[in-house]
């Protein structure tokens, strides 16, 4: 796993490489959450074009930044989605919660 955090004005975006499941939620949760304590941040966009796979930990991790960005009257998105991910996305609702986009330039223009 390779994640990789980014701010746009104040959006912040999250890349992650490889899996988010139980070996990497932990990790991953916490370097998210230090960015937004420690910036601007209002909302967030998840970059998926290299996430291989996702299980119930990496909903979690979503669930709980998803709700950090409410308070603060945010968005919080999605772009690239494959397959395999897409199933999990569909299974637990998340695409109800979460704005999906088709790219990272149309995810920064409308959230």
């Amino acid at each position: 796993m390779i994640l990789s955090l980014s701010l746009n004005n104040k959006t912040l975006i999250v890349k992650i490489r490889g899996e988010l499941d139980h070996h990497t939620a932990e990790e991953i949760r916490n370097e998210i959450d230090h960015e937004l304590d420690n910036n601007a941040v209002k909302n967030i966009l998840f970059d998926f074009s290299e996430l291989s796979f996702m299980d119930s930990s990496g909903i979690g991790v979503l669930m709980g930044r998803y709700k950090k960005i409410l308070q603060r009257n945010g968005q919080a998105g999605v772009y690239q989605i494959n397959s395999q991910v897409r199933r999990v996305f569909e299974i637990s609702g998340l695409l109800r919660i979460l704005k999906e986009f088709e790219s990272k330039e149309q995810a920064l223009e409308n959230i």
